[in-house]
């Protein structure tokens, strides 16, 4: 069964409303990444900075080849670094992207964080201090040159990653505004439902995205001793319920509030079973319940 389309985001283009984060170790992307295509997820989520944009290609090319899907059945999404947003960058550091893909074109292209550091060859450029080296280029300039690549058919429909209500609104209000984001991706999950950011964004028709929706695997930049978002007795009782996974509960109350969760995951059965989110429903109670596990907790706070 494939993800299913839940909203248009521009001129009759879908994004489906379970995504597969293939932000797993290199050696598996290839793999898990054809696996998920395989079992149905059509949403497929990486970036330059996860650096496994080529094995996302070859895999979503091999399922091409052999017939699993066309190119049009799957919805590609990948970002700007923060090291490209000086407006003469943008275009050559897409191009960068889709070379690496082997596409002619993404279906989304995100701005990955509202925070422009110095070009670099380095992901993560300090200066002597040891501090980010940070640049004062206006991701509102960034964001015409996105606009112009949409405008050329590189990609289907532009939005962000990681920004706040008053970041989007300095892009909602740029004069000569031509297309506006689609959608924010940002960390959500029960521990952190971004209930008022979601309100937010559901007010201008722009769809929130959830990285980590399942409290993320343990990433060397999580904190050990952070607590498992899958291991809490409020998931565990409503899993026991209704006789699924803690994972799916956690799926299933996101797409119910109207975002879109991308799971993470390399294991092929945790990827089959995470289809299975849309076979059952949560009550209002239910829904109330796991609205009650918020603790505005972070895996991955942003320290750029």
């Amino acid at each position: 069964m494939a993800s299913k389309p839940v909203c248009e985001v521009t001129g009759g283009h879908s994004i489906p409303a379970l995504g597969l984060a293939p932000r797993v170790p290199k050696s598996k992307s290839v793999e898990a990444t054809a696996f998920a295509i395989k079992a149905g997820f059509r949403h497929i989520d990486t970036a330059f900075s996860y650096e496994v944009e080529e094995e996302v290609g070859q895999a979503i090319r091999s399922k091409i080849a052999d017939g699993t899907v066309k190119r049009e059945d799957v919805f590609l999404t990948t970002k700007l670094w923060c090291t490209c947003f000086r407006p003469e960058l943008v275009r050559p550091y897409l191009e960068k992207s889709l070379k690496k893909l082997q596409m002619d074109y993404v279906d989304l292209y995100l701005l990955h964080y509202p925070v422009p550091m110095k070009p670099s060859e380095e992901l993560f450029p300090v200066d002597e201090h040891g501090k980010s080296s940070l640049d004062t280029v206006d991701f509102c300039e960034t964001w015409e040159v996105m606009e112009k690549c949409k405008d050329a058919g590189l990609v289907k429909s532009i939005g962000v990653s990681n920004f706040n209500h008053r970041q989007l609104e300095r892009i909602l209000n740029k004069p000569g505004l031509k297309h506006k984001p689609v959608c924010n991706q940002v960390e959500c999950h029960p521990y952190l439902n971004q209930s008022k950011l979601l309100e937010y964004c559901k007010s201008k028709d722009i769809i929130l995205v959830a990285y980590g929706a399942l409290g993320t695997q343990r990433y060397k930049w999580v904190d050990p001793s952070s607590p498992v978002l899958l291991d809490d007795p409020v998931l565990g009782a409503m899993a026991k319920k209704h006789k699924r996974s803690p994972a799916l509960i956690a799926l299933r109350y996101q797409l119910q509030r109207g975002v879109l969760p991308l799971a993470q995951s390399f294991k092929e059965n945790e990827i089959t079973e995470n289809l299975q989110v849309f076979e059952f429903q949560l009550s209002a109670e239910d829904m109330k319940v796991l609205d009650g596990m918020n603790r505005n907790f972070r895996y991955l706070p942003a320290e750029l």
